[in-house]
């Protein structure tokens, strides 16, 4: 939450600075203050189902949730689902406002040329995205992909409900907030250090070939926005969307699939987690949505997201070895049991036995001559 509390604070400094309103993206359910309580209510009746189909079926599902409810809901956990939640609603209305605002801060500064040439030498002279359309094809991979890269968008509130409320352990939840949040707030530093629009916009004859599709038509949208936003900042009612270093689509991905192995969830989400992310890369170099450099920067961002995250919930911190406490000689289990006891006792008399019936047979001993005594053992 201070995390959440600190972006937000930014993100109004900076809307009061240029004299820009604050503008809620993604509003198809109305204002924040209906949509956040209702996404939060969607997401704890769908958790309450699924565990009550879980435990008894469809059959005493109505009493096997209010079951649910008396014995495992309290104020608790209902709090800690809801600022899971609003960290990460604060964490992206900022991220996307402060976007919003690169162009104006970063007025005139664009590294897409030296990025292009980088992918350039990256691919031993050649464009990345024009290897993979030779590759996959431009028609029926197209719109594959461009599925692929669209269910991103629901994927990402989805799983975050399911951990914050499916999971028993609030401090499993509160890790994946942390990470979603951490990826939009060093995503929007990223863009700042390195401001750039993406292959598709600067070099869109690159993608000319590609059939209309949802990415393609999710491409217009956002340049359009962009155009119209930069002719009338104080007046556009447009957020600013266009922004290609680092890439939050390889970053949260990642940052999902080495969460699910660091909390040791089932192989089947290990697997679906892992696969969804390549398949990301690809599309965001198939698309043209990023350069090679912004999705190995979307890796890196992902990893400290979910490092930074484990730390500040308690998850990467090392725990000491406890040292072992000393024993009383007067406990009980100090005292060696009498079976032990006896047994020590009786092996010791007949090493002794033996010691002797071996001398006494020995033609070769030497009785005047004293024997090199057997080492004594120790109690």
């Amino acid at each position: 939450m201070a995390l959440a509390l600190l972006i937000g604070a930014i993100a109004v400094v900076s809307s009061l600075y240029l004299d820009l309103p604050l503008k809620d993206p993604d509003g198809f359910l109305g204002p924040s203050f209906i949509r956040l309580p209702l996404l939060a209510l969607g997401f704890v009746g769908a958790g309450l189902v699924v565990e009550a189909l879980r435990r008894s079926g469809w059959r005493q599902l109505p009493g096997t949730i209010v079951e649910i409810v008396k014995k495992e809901w309290n104020a608790h956990r209902v709090l800690c689902i809801g600022a899971g939640l609003l960290s990460f609603y604060i964490c992206y209305v900022a991220y996307r406002n402060l976007k919003s605002d690169l162009p104006i801060y970063r007025e005139g500064t664009l590294y897409d040329r030296q990025l292009l040439q980088l992918d350039h030498w990256l691919s031993g002279g050649n464009n990345p995205a024009v290897l993979l359309h030779d590759l996959f094809g431009t028609e029926i991979m197209a719109n594959v992909l461009s599925i692929a890269y669209l269910a991103y968008l629901p994927l990402i509130p989805i799983s975050l409900g399911a951990f914050l409320v499916l999971s028993r352990n609030h401090a499993v939840g509160a890790w994946y907030a942390t990470t979603l949040c951490l990826n939009w707030v060093l995503g929007t530093i990223s863009y700042y250090m390195l401001p750039s629009v993406g292959p598709a916009f600067s070099r869109p004859e690159l993608y000319s070939s590609l059939p209309d599709t949802g990415v393609s038509r999710l491409q217009d949208a956002l340049i359009s926005a962009r155009l119209d936003f930069l002719s009338n900042p104080a007046g556009s009612e447009s957020i600013q969307g266009v922004a290609a270093f680092a890439s939050l689509h390889v970053s949260v991905t990642f940052a999902a699939a080495l969460f699910m192995m660091r909390t040791n969830q089932k192989r089947l989400i290990k697997t679906i987690t892992w696969v969804f992310f390549g398949v990301t890369i690809v599309t965001t170099l198939y698309f043209g949505w990023h350069y090679i450099l912004d999705d190995i920067a979307g890796m890196g961002i992902g990893w400290a997201s979910v490092t930074v995250a484990g730390w500040a919930t308690g998850h990467g911190r090392r725990r000491k070895p406890q040292p072992a406490e000393p024993i009383d000689a007067s406990t009980p289990e100090a005292a060696p049991a009498p079976n032990a006891v006896e047994t020590n006792v009786s092996s010791l008399e007949a090493e002794k036995r033996s010691l002797v019936e071996a001398v006494e047979l020995s033609p070769e001993a030497d009785l005047s001559q004293p024997q090199d005594a057997p080492a004594r053992r120790s109690a």
